[in-house]
């Protein structure tokens, strides 16, 4: 198999609110166009208007409102726009033209989007992955350097989703929800202090934030060498927070928890 290729999916970032992301997708060379939790319609809009584009898909990652607020604005817009949610948030995520569970596919243009279940911060979490994209929308769920709190889930819920997106190929780029990566990289030096690369990386996290540029996206393997809630099998992770030879849910659950009153 050819190795997926960046150009095929074209991903812009609309900021939003304090620190959201809502993500405009294109593919070049076809009329498809996406907008990616929408929680504000205005930026949203104004860029599609901006740059002359007809909304095809609203994909929505969860339920939560700066998430979905501006779904019923683009709709009404563009009310021929496919809005696709997860099947278990039906009831929370009003309007859904298209219920996603676990391994079904989402036609964009030539692409295709593989929905990936990853609850723990909310019930019916999902991701959205495109392999020939070389990208996945991971909403709350998995940040640069961090993950979501648990709202609605488990320690071992959320351990399990953040495996299924740590196992998805290294130079697959991560959009995540929210720009948190300078907070969450001054945490992970807290957890994991004697990790070269995280050093480098949160050096060059700060050189970004103070020119006011993004983080994001990033990408699994520089997640899976940076991001602590991804390492909690990790024997230096655990001795670092205590916890030796403990399981990793174990670990995870402990660091989550220092992430909170951090």
């Amino acid at each position: 198999m050819p190795a997926p290729t960046v150009e095929r999916l074209s991903v812009e970032l609309i900021p939003a609110f304090k620190d959201n992301y809502i993500y405009l997708l294109r593919e070049p060379g076809s009329n498809s166009v996406g907008i990616v939790d929408a929680g504000d319609s205005t930026p949203a809009l104004a860029e599609l208007a901006r740059q002359e584009l007809s909304l095809t898909h609203i994909f929505n990652t969860h339920h939560h409102p700066d998430h979905v607020g501006g779904n019923a604005a683009l709709k009404a817009q563009y009310p021929d726009a496919v809005l696709i949610g997860p099947k278990s948030e039906t009831a929370r995520i009003p309007g859904m033209d298209m219920m996603v569970a676990e391994g079904d596919e989402v036609a964009f243009g030539s692409l295709s989007f593989r929905v990936i279940e990853v609850p723990g911060h909310t019930r019916g979490h999902i991701a959205f992955w495109t392999e020939a994209g070389s990208a996945v929308f991971s909403g709350d769920t998995l940040f640069a350097m961090g993950c979501g709190r648990m709202f609605e889930g488990t320690a071992d819920q959320m351990w399990k989703s953040l495996g299924r997106l740590k196992s998805l190929p290294s130079v697959t780029r991560v959009y995540c929800g929210h720009e948190y990566t300078q907070t969450n990289a001054r945490f992970a030096l807290t957890v994991d202090p004697h990790n070269p690369a995280l050093i480098e990386r949160a050096a060059e996290v700060d050189r970004l934030r103070a020119a006011e540029l993004p983080t994001i996206p990033s990408n699994i393997g520089i997640e899976n060498a940076t991001n602590p809630f991804l390492r909690a099998d990790e024997p230096a992770v655990a001795e670092a927070v205590g916890l030796a030879g403990a399981d990793p849910v174990q670990v995870f659950a402990e660091i989550r928890l220092r992430k909170d009153n951090f």
